[in-house]
């Protein structure tokens, strides 16, 4: 069998390997001629899988190291018999880190307190029921929106549903405008139907906002729409922007990326055990497919003796020493720095992301 992989995909060299010929290619390079002969893909989200790249191909199968399948043409797949998986759940504990964390640095600077806070999660499948676990934690109050699961249109896994019961999910779009202190999205990019989720964040829903209200965007930049955001900020109807993912990526809109607090390059997702867990997903898709008798157990690197994520700024004093550790180990400011410096570099601060762990291991 031969595999051909974005070679950008962590820890996954040695493992491909044990399922057949493996060739690795910069995921936005992959081409026609690169995939003529293969018989399965491991891509990311910079890789488009449809006609354009697999027609003529002997491609039977595409798995994505990533939860978003957005870049995938799963009708066109569908129509060709092309299998496809994505790995869903995979980074739900990154981006739940990275939410967690952007709010205690804004919460040490005094500009929200978690404690009580009214936090809106939209979309409450494996990162959203995570990424809320951890803020009830930390005392939040949390308003879930997510229509599809509450009018039974999606089914989750238990344990997605246990964290997040879709009887629980019984806000509004409207109901988060109108009372949430922090506004966190975490759905899936679609743009037809019922559900579209393109633009949900548009200027209705911001001239909608009842409380000032700190936006973070970790899904998918067109949920939110920039230009809208951008106002929301310069006008005070925003308290502050998180934003890791953005339209038009890599070419992201300058504006934005001055006015945000954090602003990150697709990255929240991006920690080794998430990484880690992603390839392991995606390989074992590829076994099952093909029906190979193949295990991975690929673990992330260990942190180094008095690792600490960002040395060039230690955690701010206001934060207790639990917060102070968090911190410690992920320092969004780290990340939104170095692409401030150098917006150009979106695409290789990607491919180039320093280890960070979920925990001290």
């Amino acid at each position: 069998m031969k595999l051909v992989i974005d070679d950008k995909i962590p820890y996954i060299r040695g493992w491909a390997e044990r399922l057949g010929e493996a060739v690795y290619l910069p995921g936005a390079a992959i081409g026609p001629a690169d995939v003529r002969q293969a018989d399965a893909l491991i891509v990311r989200t910079r890789t488009h899988c449809g006609p354009a790249l697999l027609e003529g191909s002997r491609v039977r199968f595409v798995a994505t190291a990533t939860i978003g399948f957005d870049h995938l043409d799963t009708g066109y797949l569908r129509r060709a018999g092309i299998g496809w998986a994505n790995c869903p759940g995979c980074n739900a504990g990154s981006v739940a880190q990275y939410v967690r964390n952007s709010l205690l640095l804004l919460e040490a600077e005094g500009r929200l307190r978690l404690e009580g806070c009214r936090v809106g999660v939209v979309g409450v499948g494996h990162v959203g029921s995570r990424v809320a676990a951890e803020l009830r934690r930390w005392g939040c109050r949390l308003l879930l929106c997510d229509p599809p699961r509450l009018e039974g249109a999606v089914r989750m896994p238990a344990a997605v549903e246990a964290a997040a019961p879709a009887a629980a999910c019984t806000a509004t779009l409207s109901d988060v405008a109108r009372e949430a202190d922090v506004v966190t999205f975490h759905t899936p990019l679609t743009r037809t139907g019922r559900y579209a989720t393109y633009h949900l964040a548009g200027p209705d829903f911001f001239r909608a906002l009842g409380r000032r209200p700190v936006i973070i965007n970790a899904s998918r930049g067109e949920v939110v729409a920039t230009e809208a955001l951008r106002a929301a900020l310069a006008g005070g109807l925003v308290r502050a922007a998180v934003v890791d993912t953005w339209e038009n990526e890599p070419g992201i809109d300058r504006g934005l990326l001055a006015a945000a607090y954090i602003a990150t390059p697709h990255i929240a997702g991006y920690s080794a055990d998430g990484k880690a867990t992603g390839t392991r997903m995606a390989l074992e898709a590829v076994a099952a497919r093909f029906g190979r008798d193949a295990h991975f157990d690929i673990r992330p690197p260990r942190l180094p003796r008095g690792f600490r994520y960002n040395p060039a700024a230690a955690p701010p004093a206001a934060l207790g020493p639990e917060a102070a550790e968090c911190i410690r180990l992920y320092d969004p400011r780290r990340d939104s720095d170095a692409l401030r410096a150098a917006p150009g570099r979106f695409e290789q601060l990607r491919g180039d992301y320093p280890l960070r762990r979920e925990a001290d291991v």
